[in-house]
């Protein structure tokens, strides 16, 4: 997760996440983001890109607190840049969009997290 904690310093949201919520958060596994396609990390990490990135990232963030019971199949959720992810539930695998969740119910005190193996890109992200 070490990449998407440099991500969220670069996009300035350290203060934003760490606030009171409460946040559901779909974090990246650095794995996650090796699988994007090559050089489109980096160009992100770059200054000039910081609108974009906060973009990518907070389409990864839920207002609320949603643990993996509350996530049903079909579900649609409006994520904290506006845009919508939709839930799926396949065979106890619980999925956002394309991406699955490995690790459920990271409990904190201003939400809860959800690791999944691929980085949710918004519609139209231009990485």
């Amino acid at each position: 997760m070490s990449t998407l904690v440099r991500a969220v310093s670069a996009a300035d949201l350290g203060g934003t996440l760490s606030g009171p919520g409460p946040f559901t958060v779909f974090a990246p596994t650095n794995s996650a983001f090796i699988q994007l396609p090559k050089g489109a990390m980096a160009g992100l990490m770059k200054p000039e890109s910081k609108e974009k990135l906060k973009g990518v990232l907070t389409y990864h963030v839920i207002a609320g607190r949603l643990v993996a019971s509350d996530l049903k199949d079909g579900q649609e959720l409006t994520t904290v840049n506006g845009e919508k992810v939709k839930v799926s539930v396949k065979g106890g695998k619980i999925m956002i969009n394309n991406a699955t969740i490995q690790i459920p119910d990271v409990i904190s005190s201003n939400g809860v997290t959800h690791i999944v193996d691929q980085v949710l890109l918004p519609p139209a992200p231009n990485i």
